[in-house]
């Protein structure tokens, strides 16, 4: 079984370092001429995925602007997951879950057991309850071939006051779980399963990001002002392991599909040149 480390690495390869957002949220929707409604989540989702699936590295669906709309929601979200990995894209469940025993278990299952209509490539995933706490989402991505994303150095400025925090060790939150991940990713080529998520707009790091033998997964490019420099800035000589993320730049070209198309294809060609 190929594992999801080797699976991302051929796909940035090939295609390029980007991850694009599926975030249909009411003003995207507004802005491309739809309802705020099932009708309006379907058409703008399924027009992302025949725009991009076939071509960009990976694509991140927000779970939660589809979760708003009930279980015709799910049912619109487990197509694009399908749809997206069908046509050769990396699926990141953008969830963030985090939980504890069986509850984290039962996430697990829903996002990363290949008998889930949900299943994922890889998942995002909140370990403040606890690196150890993910226990269970580790142990079955390592089993089918899949990934999770903590949370590690968020842009958000509330998110300082857990992950800027210093323990006893003398090491800060955020990089106590860069050690975690890169000591479950230890041996793992071309590199591990658990990846981080750290901001694209960020200061840059006091400690180093180059342990992690994992991938990164940096959200912000574009719209939120974070671009290719600061992808360099942040990640130096290890940012060949990164996956920027760019979502309203690109999503706000649609609703034409070649809109997308070239927006991507740009965004692409700008974060390839500065990570050779």
């Amino acid at each position: 079984m190929e594992t999801f480390g080797a699976r991302l690495r051929t796909a940035l390869d090939t295609r390029g370092p980007l991850c694009a957002g599926i975030d249909p949220h009411a003003s995207l929707l507004a802005q491309w001429g739809l309802d705020d409604d099932v009708a309006g989540l379907e058409q703008f989702s399924y027009t992302v995925v025949e725009a991009l699936a076939d071509r960009v590295a990976v694509l991140k669906p927000q779970s939660a602007f589809f979760e708003r709309f009930g279980s015709r929601g799910i049912a619109v979200l487990e197509r694009v997951v399908a749809d997206a990995r069908s046509a050769g894209a990396v699926v990141i469940m953008d969830a963030k879950r985090g939980d504890i025993g069986s509850t984290v278990a039962a996430y697990a299952d829903a996002y990363l057991d290949p008998a889930s209509p949900l299943f994922s490539d890889a998942l995002t995933a909140s370990p403040y309850l606890g690196f150890g706490s993910l226990e269970p989402l580790y142990a079955l991505a390592e089993k089918n071939g899949a990934g999770v994303f903590v949370l590690g150095l968020t842009s958000n400025p509330e998110g300082a006051q857990v992950q800027s925090a210093v323990g006893a060790s003398g090491r800060s939150v955020a990089e106590e779980m860069v050690m975690a991940a890169a000591e479950r990713n230890a041996g793992a080529s071309p590199m591990g399963p658990i990846g981080v998520v750290v901001g694209g707009t960020v200061a840059t790091p006091d400690f180093d990001l180059g342990r992690l033998n994992g991938p990164y997964l940096v959200p912000g490019i574009g719209a939120q002002g974070a671009t290719a420099a600061d992808v360099r800035r942040i990640f130096g000589a290890g940012a060949r392991n990164v996956v920027p993320s760019s979502s309203r730049e690109i999503l706000r070209e649609g609703p034409s599909v070649a809109g997308l198309r070239n927006a991507a294809a740009r965004t692409v060609e700008e974060l390839a040149g500065m990570l050779d």
